[in-house]
């Protein structure tokens, strides 16, 4: 008889008997996995049987440190029970938390609640001292919003994100509530003041920084330039009495280094930090000029790749917030503290302050973290983070998150008590205030919303707004050159999510085409749109992918040339992405399926700077011998669109 199956049985039947025989004989059998690959632990836990749990707890060989391949742990399990005596024994005698995330951040709480487990969610309510709708999911922001920094003027919060080569350059998100956040304007908005236009994917504005001095907001970054000149990095200096802008031009402030942030010392006196580790130099008033030499404040407590140093000064001492270990899973938030400015840092104890130390968890890469405090003495730390899929791909690029601060008898800032980055976290005690998110854009308005963005400049005519349509000018280059232009983007900040657009059927020549574009950078992307192949009068309706220098065609299906508009539809679940028409909105056609679009991640390409995530939109390709599908005025042709939708499936 299989041993494993009869453990299988024994405890089916919660025979605690028969387990334990069996386990006395065989103790390793507690190792096993079912035909369904769950563990046996997790199946005893999922009985919510306490005598059970208890006996595998305190007289197996099991660790209470597993995790099925969903990173579910035993409390998961046993929340699936709804067995109350069973999670309260998981959470106070093993140390369990009703807050831990699951690869797709669920936690036990969540779990109790969509059960309808109403004893077991109000114990798990106690044990975190607050309801589910009290609560809030890492990360805040979600997509390509890195390396944030923050300030709070009264009762508002204002965040800066990376923008790297898109414009309009550097978001600027404004929240009342640290949770909800919008975009209410950009740093660099003036076509002729970007400077982007040449440069690669994944270079541009790094790691902005915003401050606040006598009434105006400043915005500092780095200006990373491509690799083929004798200087690789700027710093940049603009300001504006309004924080969604305008801002100034930026002023240039030639000193090496990256992740500029401005501190305002109580003496009036204005200060730059840049890595590597912290160097500090003075500024003048209106921080447009460096009036002295760069001095090292500490290199950092990690010794590897600090950067994104950030200056608070507190109860007498000078903290030094810097970013270690590298960007990649060795990320971290560490601090140093000094009576004085240029004194001696000392580092902080509990060093590092945030890192997640758990290498299969969710949330990865925690660092780069800047502090805030709010008007009711909370203090908080937004830094950056990436989750990842598979094998540790990250599409969505690197996020936001959000934890508390702590500060320790003896005067040192913690971070969610230095478990890590939450899952499931309080909310602040602050009022809360909900933006309406733009998930569908009907083209109505005379202006694009915040949300839409462009790699590098596009034509003044790129993009028309005009009958409920966005009309988006043919480029003369194709999506894997640096030249291309009117290339319309959001962000894509769901691993489960579809989009849908109608489009007007084009007139097109030979080798042009337009559509849907699930983009990465120049050297990452698919289309999903109609294209003409030939001299015939056929269009054609396919997926090409492009990933490097490989070009891969998919089976096309011959549009009917009898109709006016073309409904195009992409679904994504994970890196799966299906791809289907209408041409009257309904029983939609599916023409073809991706089961790995690993290629538009961070990870997906050994090739330039790859730090900002998938995008998605619309673009329109030309050619150098396009014209005007309607109009026929030579070398000029637009692709039109009714609305885009964005559907998060999650």
């Amino acid at each position: 008889m299989n041993t494993n199956r009869t453990l299988e049985d024994a405890i089916y039947i919660e025979n605690l008997s028969e387990v334990k025989r069996i386990l006395e004989k065989n103790p390793g059998c507690i190792d096993d996995v079912n035909s369904s690959g769950i563990m046996m632990p997790f199946l005893i836990a999922k009985t919510g049987n306490l005598d059970m749990i208890k006996y595998i707890v305190e007289y197996s060989r099991v660790s209470m440190n597993i995790y099925d391949n969903n990173h579910n742990g035993m409390l998961h399990y046993a929340a699936m029970s709804g067995n109350v005596e069973a999670c309260r024994y998981l959470v106070e005698r093993v140390g369990m938390s009703p807050t831990e995330g699951n690869n797709k951040l669920i936690t036990p709480y969540e779990i109790s609640h969509q059960n309808r487990f109403f004893e077991l969610e109000q114990y798990f309510k106690g044990v975190v001292g607050a309801e589910l709708k009290d609560c809030y999911h890492n990360p805040i922001r979600t997509g390509c919003f890195p390396d944030p920094s923050i300030i709070r003027v009264d009762n508002d919060y204002y965040m800066v994100n990376s923008s790297f080569i898109y414009y309009p350059c550097i978001p600027i998100s404004h929240s009342r509530d640290l949770i909800h956040w919008r975009i209410i304007g950009y740093a660099i908005t003036n076509p002729e003041w970007t400077g982007i236009d040449n440069l690669e994917g994944g270079r541009g504005y790094w790691a902005p920084d915003i401050s606040y001095y006598e009434g105006r907001y400043y915005i500092t970054a780095t200006y990373r330039l491509n690799d083929d000149g004798t200087v690789y990095r700027k710093q940049i200096v603009v300001s504006s009495d309004k924080p969604e802008g305008p801002y100034t031009k930026p002023a240039i402030i030639d000193e090496d280094g990256i992740d500029p942030s401005i501190f305002n010392d109580d003496d009036g006196k204005r200060y730059m930090l840049l890595n590597r580790g912290a160097r500090i130099f003075e500024l003048n008033k209106d921080a447009t000029k460096k009036i002295s030499k760069a001095t090292m404040l500490y290199y950092g407590d990690n010794k590897r790749a600090p950067e994104g140093p950030h200056l608070l000064k507190k109860d007498g001492y000078y903290y030094l917030f810097e970013a270690e270990g590298g960007t990649g899973p060795g990320h971290r938030i560490t601090v140093s503290r000094s009576k004085e400015l240029m004194g001696i840092y000392e580092p902080c104890p509990y060093n590092p302050i945030m890192r997640q130390q758990d290498e299969k968890a969710a949330i990865q890469r925690c660092g780069h973290g800047k502090p805030v405090m709010t008007q009711n003495g909370q203090w908080y730390m937004v830094y950056l983070c990436g989750r990842t899929m598979g094998d540790g791909y990250t599409v969505l690029g690197r996020e936001t998150a959000l934890d508390p601060i702590t500060w320790t008898a003896d005067g040192w800032p913690i971070v969610n008590m230095l478990d890590g980055p939450s899952v499931l976290q309080i909310k602040p005690d602050l009022t809360e205030e909900v933006w309406e998110e733009n998930l569908h854009d009907d083209f109505n308005n005379s202006y694009l919303g915040s949300d839409w963005c462009f790699p590098r400049v596009p034509e003044m005519d790129g993009i028309v707004l005009s009958n409920s349509y966005v009309k988006v000018k043919g480029s003369e280059y194709d999506l894997n050159s640096i030249k291309a232009k009117n290339v319309l983007l959001r962000r894509q900040q769901h691993f489960h999510f579809n989009v849908k657009t109608k489009m007007r059927i084009p007139v097109l020549k030979y080798g042009q085409d337009c559509g849907l574009t699930c983009y990465y950078d120049e050297n990452t992307y698919l289309k999903f749109g109609v294209f003409k192949c030939d001299a015939s009068e056929d269009l054609t309706l396919k997926v090409v992918e492009v990933i490097g220098d490989k070009v891969i065609n998919h089976d096309a299906i011959v549009i009917d040339s009898k109709q006016r508009y073309i409904y195009l539809k992409i679904e994504t679940n994970y890196f799966t992405r299906s791809f289907s028409y209408s041409y009257e909105d309904d029983d939609y056609e599916k023409i073809t399926v991706l089961n790995n679009v690993y290629y538009l991640s961070d990870e997906g390409l050994k090739k330039g700077k790859r730090f900002t995530g998938a995008m998605i939109g619309m673009y329109a390709y030309a050619g150098s011998k396009s014209y005007d599908m309607y109009s026929h005025n030579q070398n000029v042709m637009y692709a039109e669109f009714d609305y885009f939708d964005y559907d998060p499936v999650e």
